[in-house]
Protein backbone atom coordinates (compact mmCIF):
# COMPACT_ATOMS: atom_id res chain seq x y z
CA UNK A 1 0.00 0.00 0.00
CA UNK A 2 1.40 3.35 -0.97
CA UNK A 3 1.56 5.75 1.87
CA UNK A 4 2.05 9.02 0.00
CA UNK A 5 0.74 10.57 -3.17
CA UNK A 6 2.21 13.15 -5.49
CA UNK A 7 -0.62 15.63 -5.07
CA UNK A 8 -0.23 15.62 -1.32
CA UNK A 9 3.33 16.82 -1.69
CA UNK A 10 2.96 19.50 -4.33
CA UNK A 11 3.94 22.01 -1.64
CA UNK A 12 7.51 20.70 -1.71
CA UNK A 13 9.36 20.51 -4.97
CA UNK A 14 12.48 19.27 -3.22
CA UNK A 15 13.87 18.72 0.29
CA UNK A 16 16.62 17.28 2.43
CA UNK A 17 16.53 11.39 6.54
CA UNK A 18 15.74 7.98 9.10
CA UNK A 19 17.00 5.81 11.77
CA UNK A 20 20.38 5.06 13.16
CA UNK A 21 23.58 7.07 13.41
CA UNK A 22 27.16 5.95 13.91
CA UNK A 23 29.09 8.86 15.40
CA UNK A 24 28.79 9.78 19.06
CA UNK A 25 28.91 13.55 19.53
CA UNK A 26 29.57 14.94 22.97
CA UNK A 27 27.02 16.53 25.26
CA UNK A 28 26.23 20.16 24.68
CA UNK A 29 23.98 20.51 27.71
CA UNK A 30 26.25 22.72 29.82
CA UNK A 31 27.26 22.14 33.45
CA UNK A 32 23.76 21.47 34.83
CA UNK A 33 23.61 17.67 35.32
CA UNK A 34 19.87 17.69 34.62
CA UNK A 35 20.55 18.89 31.09
CA UNK A 36 23.39 16.52 30.32
CA UNK A 37 23.13 13.81 27.68
CA UNK A 38 23.86 10.33 28.99
CA UNK A 39 25.43 8.51 26.01
CA UNK A 40 25.98 4.80 26.40
CA UNK A 41 26.67 3.10 23.10
CA UNK A 42 26.91 -0.27 24.85
CA UNK A 43 25.31 -1.75 27.91
CA UNK A 44 22.27 -0.76 29.95
CA UNK A 45 21.14 2.87 30.40
CA UNK A 46 21.65 4.39 33.79
CA UNK A 47 19.37 3.43 36.65
CA UNK A 48 17.96 6.96 36.81
CA UNK A 49 15.98 6.36 33.63
CA UNK A 50 14.49 3.18 35.06
CA UNK A 51 13.57 4.60 38.47
CA UNK A 52 11.88 7.75 37.19
CA UNK A 53 9.32 5.88 35.10
CA UNK A 54 8.73 3.47 37.94
CA UNK A 55 7.75 6.35 40.22
CA UNK A 56 11.00 7.85 41.49
CA UNK A 57 10.68 11.26 43.10
CA UNK A 58 12.40 14.51 42.19
CA UNK A 59 13.66 17.13 44.62
CA UNK A 60 11.20 19.96 45.28
CA UNK A 61 8.65 20.72 42.60
CA UNK A 62 11.00 20.09 39.68
CA UNK A 63 10.45 17.03 37.51
CA UNK A 64 13.12 15.26 35.47
CA UNK A 65 11.83 13.33 32.48
CA UNK A 66 13.95 10.50 31.10
CA UNK A 67 14.02 10.50 27.29
CA UNK A 68 15.62 7.66 25.33
CA UNK A 69 16.77 7.63 21.71
CA UNK A 70 19.12 5.48 19.60
CA UNK A 71 20.63 7.84 17.03
CA UNK A 72 23.85 9.56 18.14
CA UNK A 73 23.67 11.84 15.09
CA UNK A 74 20.37 13.24 16.35
CA UNK A 75 21.32 13.65 20.00
CA UNK A 76 22.57 17.27 19.68
CA UNK A 77 19.42 18.48 17.96
CA UNK A 78 17.14 16.95 20.57
CA UNK A 79 19.34 18.34 23.32
CA UNK A 80 18.77 21.73 21.72
CA UNK A 81 15.02 21.05 21.79
CA UNK A 82 15.30 19.98 25.44
CA UNK A 83 17.12 23.22 26.32
CA UNK A 84 14.44 25.29 24.60
CA UNK A 85 11.69 23.31 26.30
CA UNK A 86 13.16 23.66 29.79
CA UNK A 87 13.72 27.40 29.23
CA UNK A 88 9.98 27.70 28.64
CA UNK A 89 9.10 25.16 31.35
CA UNK A 90 11.65 25.65 34.15
CA UNK A 91 10.09 23.00 36.37
CA UNK A 92 10.61 20.23 33.81
CA UNK A 93 14.12 19.00 33.03
CA UNK A 94 14.92 16.52 30.26
CA UNK A 95 17.64 13.90 30.66
CA UNK A 96 18.55 12.28 27.34
CA UNK A 97 20.02 8.79 27.13
CA UNK A 98 21.34 7.56 23.77
CA UNK A 99 22.28 3.95 23.08
CA UNK A 100 23.01 2.06 19.88
CA UNK A 101 20.16 0.41 17.96
CA UNK A 102 20.48 -3.16 19.30
CA UNK A 103 21.05 -2.17 22.93
CA UNK A 104 18.28 0.41 22.71
CA UNK A 105 15.59 -2.09 21.84
CA UNK A 106 16.86 -4.79 24.17
CA UNK A 107 16.94 -2.38 27.11
CA UNK A 108 13.67 -0.69 26.22
CA UNK A 109 11.57 -3.81 25.71
CA UNK A 110 12.91 -5.40 28.89
CA UNK A 111 12.24 -2.27 30.94
CA UNK A 112 8.76 -1.72 29.54
CA UNK A 113 7.85 -5.32 30.31
CA UNK A 114 9.00 -4.75 33.88
CA UNK A 115 7.02 -1.53 34.26
CA UNK A 116 10.13 0.63 34.29
CA UNK A 117 12.12 2.51 31.64
CA UNK A 118 12.04 6.10 30.37
CA UNK A 119 9.11 8.48 30.62
CA UNK A 120 9.27 9.16 26.88
CA UNK A 121 11.07 7.29 24.11
CA UNK A 122 11.34 7.26 20.33
CA UNK A 123 9.06 4.59 18.88
CA UNK A 124 9.41 2.60 15.64
CA UNK A 125 6.66 1.14 13.49
CA UNK A 126 8.06 -2.37 13.73
CA UNK A 127 7.66 -2.34 17.52
CA UNK A 128 4.49 -0.26 17.72
CA UNK A 129 1.96 -3.11 17.34
CA UNK A 130 3.48 -5.14 20.15
CA UNK A 131 3.63 -2.11 22.45
CA UNK A 132 -0.05 -1.54 21.69
CA UNK A 133 -0.90 -5.13 22.46
CA UNK A 134 1.06 -5.06 25.72
CA UNK A 135 -0.52 -1.79 26.85
CA UNK A 136 2.84 -0.19 27.68
CA UNK A 137 2.33 3.08 25.74
CA UNK A 138 -0.20 5.82 26.37
CA UNK A 139 -3.14 6.50 24.08
CA UNK A 140 -2.63 10.15 23.12
CA UNK A 141 -6.00 10.67 21.45
CA UNK A 142 -7.77 12.04 24.57
CA UNK A 143 -4.88 14.47 25.09
CA UNK A 144 -4.83 15.48 21.42
CA UNK A 145 -8.58 16.15 21.60
CA UNK A 146 -8.36 17.96 24.94
CA UNK A 147 -5.60 20.31 23.79
CA UNK A 148 -7.02 20.67 20.27
CA UNK A 149 -3.76 19.66 18.57
CA UNK A 150 -3.74 20.55 14.87
CA UNK A 151 -2.69 17.39 13.03
CA UNK A 152 -3.03 18.98 9.58
CA UNK A 153 0.51 20.40 9.72
CA UNK A 154 2.11 16.97 9.39
CA UNK A 155 2.84 15.34 6.07
CA UNK A 156 -0.24 13.48 4.85
CA UNK A 157 -0.64 9.89 6.12
CA UNK A 158 2.24 10.12 8.62
CA UNK A 159 -0.05 10.40 11.62
CA UNK A 160 -2.26 7.58 10.31
CA UNK A 161 0.60 5.11 10.66
CA UNK A 162 0.50 5.54 14.43
CA UNK A 163 -3.15 4.76 15.03
CA UNK A 164 -4.65 1.60 16.44
CA UNK A 165 -7.43 -0.23 14.66
CA UNK A 166 -9.99 1.98 16.42
CA UNK A 167 -8.36 5.14 15.03
CA UNK A 168 -6.74 6.42 18.22
CA UNK A 169 -3.31 8.08 17.92
CA UNK A 170 -0.33 6.88 19.96
CA UNK A 171 2.26 9.34 18.68
CA UNK A 172 2.85 12.74 17.11
CA UNK A 173 5.03 12.38 13.99
CA UNK A 174 8.60 13.69 14.33
CA UNK A 175 10.27 12.85 11.00
CA UNK A 176 10.11 10.67 7.89
CA UNK A 177 12.57 8.98 5.56
CA UNK A 178 13.15 7.30 2.22
CA UNK A 179 16.13 5.47 0.72
CA UNK A 180 18.51 6.08 -2.17
CA UNK A 181 21.86 4.93 -3.56
CA UNK A 182 24.87 6.38 -1.74
CA UNK A 183 27.76 6.28 -4.19
CA UNK A 184 31.46 7.10 -4.29
CA UNK A 185 31.64 10.08 -6.65
CA UNK A 186 35.20 9.43 -7.80
CA UNK A 187 34.66 5.72 -8.46
CA UNK A 188 31.47 6.46 -10.39
CA UNK A 189 33.19 9.04 -12.57
CA UNK A 190 36.15 6.71 -13.19
CA UNK A 191 33.67 4.10 -14.39
CA UNK A 192 32.26 6.62 -16.86
CA UNK A 193 28.82 7.16 -15.33
CA UNK A 194 27.05 10.52 -15.07
CA UNK A 195 24.24 11.62 -12.80
CA UNK A 196 21.90 11.43 -15.79
CA UNK A 197 22.86 7.79 -16.29
CA UNK A 198 22.06 7.03 -12.67
CA UNK A 199 18.60 8.57 -12.86
CA UNK A 200 17.79 6.45 -15.91
CA UNK A 201 18.77 3.06 -14.43
CA UNK A 202 16.32 0.18 -14.79
CA UNK A 203 16.18 -3.10 -12.89
CA UNK A 204 14.51 -6.49 -13.16
CA UNK A 205 15.10 -9.78 -11.30
CA UNK A 206 15.88 -11.75 -14.47
CA UNK A 207 19.10 -10.11 -15.66
CA UNK A 208 19.31 -7.06 -13.38
CA UNK A 209 18.81 -4.60 -16.25
CA UNK A 210 21.11 -1.61 -16.73
CA UNK A 211 21.40 -1.48 -12.95
CA UNK A 212 23.28 -4.77 -12.75
CA UNK A 213 25.38 -3.77 -15.74
CA UNK A 214 26.52 -0.73 -13.80
CA UNK A 215 27.18 -2.78 -10.64
CA UNK A 216 29.31 -5.20 -12.63
CA UNK A 217 31.32 -2.39 -14.21
CA UNK A 218 31.92 -0.73 -10.82
CA UNK A 219 33.28 -3.99 -9.39
CA UNK A 220 37.09 -4.18 -9.69
CA UNK A 221 39.43 -7.01 -8.70
CA UNK A 222 42.90 -6.62 -7.22
CA UNK A 223 44.44 -6.61 -10.72
CA UNK A 224 42.27 -3.71 -11.86
CA UNK A 225 39.96 -5.87 -13.97
CA UNK A 226 36.29 -4.89 -13.87
CA UNK A 227 33.47 -7.32 -13.25
CA UNK A 228 32.22 -7.11 -16.84
CA UNK A 229 35.68 -7.66 -18.36
CA UNK A 230 37.49 -10.83 -19.38
CA UNK A 231 39.75 -12.17 -16.66
CA UNK A 232 37.83 -10.75 -13.70
CA UNK A 233 38.78 -12.66 -10.52
CA UNK A 234 35.79 -12.78 -8.17
CA UNK A 235 37.89 -14.36 -5.44
CA UNK A 236 40.07 -11.26 -5.16
CA UNK A 237 37.78 -8.25 -5.29
CA UNK A 238 39.22 -4.87 -4.32
CA UNK A 239 36.03 -2.84 -4.79
CA UNK A 240 32.54 -4.32 -4.87
CA UNK A 241 29.98 -2.60 -7.05
CA UNK A 242 27.40 -2.67 -4.29
CA UNK A 243 27.33 -3.53 -0.58
CA UNK A 244 25.38 -6.24 1.20
CA UNK A 245 25.03 -5.62 4.89
CA UNK A 246 24.78 -8.41 7.44
CA UNK A 247 22.01 -9.37 9.91
CA UNK A 248 19.49 -10.54 7.33
CA UNK A 249 17.60 -8.46 4.83
CA UNK A 250 14.14 -9.98 4.63
CA UNK A 251 12.50 -6.75 5.77
CA UNK A 252 15.40 -4.64 4.59
CA UNK A 253 14.28 -1.04 4.46
CA UNK A 254 17.49 0.15 2.81
CA UNK A 255 18.92 -2.90 1.07
CA UNK A 256 16.26 -4.91 -0.76
CA UNK A 257 12.86 -3.29 -0.27
CA UNK A 258 13.27 -0.91 -3.26
CA UNK A 259 13.54 -3.95 -5.54
CA UNK A 260 10.77 -5.91 -3.84
CA UNK A 261 8.30 -3.05 -4.09
CA UNK A 262 9.24 -2.09 -7.65
CA UNK A 263 7.91 -5.49 -8.81
CA UNK A 264 4.47 -4.66 -7.41
CA UNK A 265 4.95 -7.01 -4.43
CA UNK A 266 3.64 -6.20 -0.94
CA UNK A 267 4.63 -7.54 2.47
CA UNK A 268 1.15 -8.48 3.63
CA UNK A 269 -2.44 -8.89 2.48
CA UNK A 270 -3.16 -5.41 3.81
CA UNK A 271 -1.17 -2.75 5.62
CA UNK A 272 -1.53 -1.86 8.40
CA UNK A 273 -2.78 -4.79 10.43
CA UNK A 274 -2.31 -7.50 7.85
CA UNK A 275 -2.54 -11.14 8.90
CA UNK A 276 -0.91 -12.91 5.96
CA UNK A 277 2.66 -12.37 4.74
CA UNK A 278 3.69 -12.86 1.11
CA UNK A 279 7.25 -14.17 1.38
CA UNK A 280 6.25 -17.11 -0.82
CA UNK A 281 5.29 -14.81 -3.71
CA UNK A 282 7.36 -15.56 -6.81
CA UNK A 283 8.31 -11.90 -7.20
CA UNK A 284 9.83 -11.90 -3.73
CA UNK A 285 11.67 -15.16 -4.33
CA UNK A 286 12.98 -14.02 -7.71
CA UNK A 287 14.33 -10.82 -6.16
CA UNK A 288 16.09 -12.72 -3.38
CA UNK A 289 17.55 -15.10 -5.98
CA UNK A 290 18.82 -12.14 -8.02
CA UNK A 291 20.62 -10.71 -5.01
CA UNK A 292 22.14 -14.09 -4.15
CA UNK A 293 23.38 -14.30 -7.77
CA UNK A 294 25.23 -11.00 -7.30
CA UNK A 295 27.19 -12.71 -4.52
CA UNK A 296 27.95 -15.68 -6.76
CA UNK A 297 29.19 -13.37 -9.50
CA UNK A 298 31.42 -11.47 -7.09
CA UNK A 299 29.66 -8.15 -7.58
CA UNK A 300 28.74 -7.86 -3.90
CA UNK A 301 30.30 -9.21 -0.76
CA UNK A 302 29.41 -12.35 1.16
CA UNK A 303 28.08 -12.23 4.71
CA UNK A 304 31.39 -13.62 5.90
CA UNK A 305 33.33 -10.90 4.06
CA UNK A 306 31.20 -8.15 5.59
CA UNK A 307 31.89 -9.59 9.04
CA UNK A 308 35.60 -9.06 8.42
CA UNK A 309 35.01 -5.54 7.04
CA UNK A 310 34.55 -3.89 10.43
CA UNK A 311 31.01 -5.29 10.38
CA UNK A 312 29.48 -2.30 8.61
CA UNK A 313 29.27 -0.76 5.19
CA UNK A 314 30.05 2.77 6.35
CA UNK A 315 33.70 2.16 7.17
CA UNK A 316 34.15 -0.07 4.13
CA UNK A 317 32.66 2.59 1.86
CA UNK A 318 35.11 5.10 3.34
CA UNK A 319 37.95 2.71 2.55
CA UNK A 320 36.88 2.41 -1.09
CA UNK A 321 35.69 -1.19 -0.77
CA UNK A 322 32.18 -0.38 -2.02
CA UNK A 323 31.14 1.87 -4.89
CA UNK A 324 27.47 1.91 -3.86
CA UNK A 325 25.70 1.47 -0.54
CA UNK A 326 21.89 1.58 -0.61
CA UNK A 327 20.83 3.44 2.51
CA UNK A 328 18.38 5.84 4.10
CA UNK A 329 18.60 9.60 4.41
CA UNK A 330 19.17 9.28 8.14
CA UNK A 331 22.71 8.15 7.24
CA UNK A 332 23.62 11.17 5.10
CA UNK A 333 25.57 13.00 7.77
CA UNK A 334 27.53 9.86 8.70
CA UNK A 335 28.61 9.20 5.11
CA UNK A 336 29.35 12.85 4.45
CA UNK A 337 31.64 12.92 7.49
CA UNK A 338 33.92 10.23 6.03
CA UNK A 339 37.39 11.55 5.19
CA UNK A 340 38.99 11.03 1.80
CA UNK A 341 35.77 10.11 -0.01
CA UNK A 342 32.98 12.16 -1.58
CA UNK A 343 29.49 10.69 -1.37
CA UNK A 344 26.69 11.60 -3.76
CA UNK A 345 23.15 10.26 -4.03
CA UNK A 346 21.08 8.71 -6.78
CA UNK A 347 17.50 7.43 -6.77
CA UNK A 348 16.65 3.75 -6.66
CA UNK A 349 16.30 2.15 -10.12
CA UNK A 350 13.05 1.86 -12.05
CA UNK A 351 11.68 -1.66 -11.65
CA UNK A 352 9.38 -3.99 -13.60
CA UNK A 353 6.33 -2.05 -12.41
CA UNK A 354 7.63 0.94 -14.37
CA UNK A 355 8.24 2.89 -11.16
CA UNK A 356 10.90 3.37 -8.53
CA UNK A 357 10.10 2.36 -4.97
CA UNK A 358 11.18 3.13 -1.44
CA UNK A 359 10.02 2.04 1.95
CA UNK A 360 8.65 5.02 3.84
CA UNK A 361 9.14 5.21 7.57
CA UNK A 362 8.48 7.80 10.21
CA UNK A 363 9.10 7.99 13.93
CA UNK A 364 7.12 9.29 16.88
CA UNK A 365 7.65 9.80 20.60
CA UNK A 366 5.75 7.47 22.91
CA UNK A 367 4.83 7.97 26.55
CA UNK A 368 5.56 5.07 28.85
CA UNK A 369 2.32 3.96 30.52
CA UNK A 370 4.34 3.36 33.71
CA UNK A 371 5.61 6.95 33.93
CA UNK A 372 4.63 8.79 37.08
CA UNK A 373 4.84 12.12 35.21
CA UNK A 374 2.19 11.68 32.53
CA UNK A 375 1.19 15.33 32.19
CA UNK A 376 4.78 16.56 32.03
CA UNK A 377 5.61 13.80 29.53
CA UNK A 378 2.72 14.95 27.34
CA UNK A 379 3.99 18.52 27.40
CA UNK A 380 7.41 17.28 26.21
CA UNK A 381 5.84 15.09 23.50
CA UNK A 382 3.74 18.02 22.31
CA UNK A 383 6.86 20.14 22.02
CA UNK A 384 8.75 17.39 20.15
CA UNK A 385 5.91 17.30 17.65
CA UNK A 386 5.72 21.07 17.27
CA UNK A 387 6.97 23.31 14.48
CA UNK A 388 9.29 25.00 16.99
CA UNK A 389 11.21 21.85 17.93
CA UNK A 390 11.14 20.40 14.43
CA UNK A 391 12.56 23.62 13.02
CA UNK A 392 15.46 23.22 15.46
CA UNK A 393 15.86 19.65 14.24
CA UNK A 394 15.74 20.80 10.61
CA UNK A 395 18.49 23.35 11.20
CA UNK A 396 20.91 20.49 12.00
CA UNK A 397 20.34 18.98 8.55
CA UNK A 398 20.22 15.35 9.72
CA UNK A 399 16.60 14.31 9.14
CA UNK A 400 13.46 15.50 7.38
CA UNK A 401 10.90 16.85 9.86
CA UNK A 402 7.31 15.66 9.89
CA UNK A 403 5.94 19.19 10.14
CA UNK A 404 5.61 20.59 6.64
CA UNK A 405 6.34 24.08 7.95
CA UNK A 406 9.81 22.90 9.02
CA UNK A 407 10.61 21.48 5.59
CA UNK A 408 11.82 24.76 4.16
CA UNK A 409 14.50 24.92 6.85
CA UNK A 410 15.70 21.38 6.06
CA UNK A 411 15.85 22.26 2.38
CA UNK A 412 17.76 25.47 3.07
CA UNK A 413 20.36 23.61 5.14
CA UNK A 414 20.77 21.00 2.41
CA UNK A 415 21.25 23.63 -0.28
CA UNK A 416 23.73 25.61 1.82
CA UNK A 417 25.78 22.45 2.28
CA UNK A 418 25.71 21.73 -1.44
CA UNK A 419 23.71 18.54 -1.01
CA UNK A 420 21.44 17.32 -3.77
CA UNK A 421 18.69 15.59 -1.80
CA UNK A 422 16.32 15.14 -4.74
CA UNK A 423 17.02 11.37 -4.95
CA UNK A 424 15.27 11.02 -1.58
CA UNK A 425 12.44 13.31 -2.60
CA UNK A 426 11.61 11.65 -5.92
CA UNK A 427 9.65 8.88 -4.20
CA UNK A 428 7.57 11.43 -2.32
CA UNK A 429 6.93 13.44 -5.46
CA UNK A 430 6.04 10.40 -7.58
CA UNK A 431 3.98 8.68 -4.90
CA UNK A 432 6.12 5.56 -4.87
CA UNK A 433 6.56 5.12 -1.13
CA UNK A 434 5.41 2.10 0.83
CA UNK A 435 4.98 1.54 4.56
CA UNK A 436 6.86 -1.18 6.42
CA UNK A 437 4.65 -4.05 7.56
CA UNK A 438 2.67 -2.94 10.59
CA UNK A 439 1.57 -6.24 12.10
CA UNK A 440 1.73 -8.25 15.26
CA UNK A 441 4.49 -10.84 15.86
CA UNK A 442 7.36 -8.74 14.48
CA UNK A 443 9.97 -10.43 16.71
CA UNK A 444 8.64 -13.89 15.86
CA UNK A 445 8.71 -13.13 12.14
CA UNK A 446 12.33 -12.00 12.40
CA UNK A 447 13.26 -15.12 14.35
CA UNK A 448 11.90 -17.30 11.55
CA UNK A 449 13.17 -15.17 8.70
CA UNK A 450 16.73 -14.12 9.50
CA UNK A 451 18.40 -17.55 9.80
CA UNK A 452 16.82 -18.75 6.57
CA UNK A 453 17.56 -15.56 4.70
CA UNK A 454 21.21 -15.71 5.72
CA UNK A 455 21.36 -19.37 4.69
CA UNK A 456 20.01 -18.44 1.24
CA UNK A 457 22.58 -15.68 0.89
CA UNK A 458 25.30 -18.19 1.81
CA UNK A 459 24.07 -20.66 -0.82
CA UNK A 460 23.00 -23.21 1.80
CA UNK A 461 19.28 -23.01 1.04
CA UNK A 462 17.13 -22.49 -2.04
CA UNK A 463 14.67 -19.61 -2.30
CA UNK A 464 11.95 -22.26 -2.40
CA UNK A 465 12.54 -22.74 1.33
CA UNK A 466 10.74 -19.40 1.72
CA UNK A 467 7.46 -21.26 1.08
CA UNK A 468 7.69 -23.25 4.30
CA UNK A 469 8.91 -20.24 6.25
CA UNK A 470 5.94 -18.20 5.05
CA UNK A 471 3.56 -20.91 6.21
CA UNK A 472 5.13 -20.87 9.67
CA UNK A 473 4.85 -17.07 9.81
CA UNK A 474 1.21 -17.02 8.77
CA UNK A 475 0.43 -19.70 11.33
CA UNK A 476 1.32 -17.14 13.99
CA UNK A 477 -1.82 -15.20 13.05
CA UNK A 478 -4.24 -18.13 13.19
Amino acid sequence: MRTMHKAAFSVIAALAVVLAGCSTPGSDGGDDPESQVTQTDQGTPDQTGQDTAAGGSDAGDAVTLEYWLWDANQTPQYQACADAFTAANPSININITQTGWVDYWNNLTNNLAAGTGPDVFIDHLNYFPQFLNDGVIVNLQPLIDRDDIDMSGYYPTLADLWKNQEGDSFGLPKDWDTVALFYNKDLMEEAGYTQEDLWALTWNPEDGGTYEQMIAHLTVDENGVRGDEEGFDKSKVATYGIAMEINGAGFSQAQLSPYFFSTGWQFTDKNPWGTKYNFDDQRYKDTVAWWQALIEKGYTNTIETMTSMDANALDSFGAGKFAIVPNGDWMMSSFEALPDVTVNYAPTPIGPSGERASMFNGLTDAINAASSHQEEAWEWVKFLGSVECQSIVASHGVVFPAQQAASDEALRVAEENGRDVSPFMVHVEEGTTFAPPITMHYADVLALMNPLFDAIMQGQESVDALDGMNQEINALFE
